[in-house]
């Protein structure tokens, strides 16, 4: 379980976080949605300890990240997956280095063989299996997205974060990331937390939706409810999605 209490954070004269409060629980694939700008991904940062808050506080698993020591920290961060807006694959690389480098980096004891056998694994789970000698510049968009999905699984993690999973992708495979997303959630039983402006994927993806605005909570609900809103800001928010 994640809980977010009172979460404030300021850059400079800029106040993005004002008062987060929101509860994840265990399992629960929830969207945090909102105009760009909003503090979602300031608040993905805050979960996972890349930032620090001005007040409140972030509790995973009934720890407070922003009162434990570094090692304690990164021991925390095993715990999540993460895939990032544009993938964030490194050109060098092959597809086998990208998957297995957060097990060679965070020294996770594995032997080669061990190595090898997670990454045929999870490229199996992504829908890629084959692919390990690739480069980056050999994959589709689509393609990319399920390689740096592979790399947020290779650790077995109890949560996975989605920073707009399906951004530059065309609506086609962005149905079948938003397939895999729900698929992945309910096989492996894992929290997923999507942070999206992309309302067509929410309504593919997520049981729970969070809605930012002016840096608090504004809305909290299902797909259905936020979508029959009468409220003057969702609706207008809807609109612009094409809803």
């Amino acid at each position: 379980m994640i809980e977010i209490i009172n979460l404030h954070k300021s850059f400079g004269g800029n106040n993005v976080l004002r008062g987060v409060n929101l509860t994840l629980n265990t399992g629960e694939s929830v969207a945090v949605i909102g105009r760009s700008g909003c503090g979602k991904s300031v608040l993905l940062k805050h979960i996972v300890g890349l930032l620090t808050p001005d007040s409140g506080i972030v509790k995973v698993d009934n720890e407070i990240i922003s009162d434990i020591d570094k090692k304690d920290l990164y021991k925390i961060r095993r715990k999540f997956g993460f895939l990032f807006q544009g993938a964030a694959l490194f050109d060098s690389m092959t597809v086998f280095e990208n998957v297995s480098l957060p097990l060679v980096e965070n020294n996770f004891g594995y032997s080669k063989s061990e190595i090898e056998k997670a990454v045929e694994d999870k490229l199996e789970l992504v829908g890629l299996p084959g692919t390990q000698a690739l480069k980056p510049a050999e994959l589709s968009g689509g393609m990319k997205k399920r390689v740096g999905l592979a790399r947020a699984l290779i650790t077995n993690p109890q949560y996975i974060l989605y920073d707009e999973p399906t951004t530059g992708l065309d609506p086609v495979m962005s149905d079948a990331i938003d397939d895999l997303i729900k698929e992945l959630n309910e096989k492996l039983n894992v929290t997923s937390i999507i942070v999206t402006h992309d309302m067509f994927s929410v309504k593919n993806t997520a049981e729970k939706i969070f809605m930012m605005h002016e840096g608090k909570i504004y809305f909290s609900g299902s797909p259905q409810e936020i979508i029959e809103s009468e409220d003057p800001i969702i609706k207008k928010f809807i609109q612009r999605t094409g809803l």
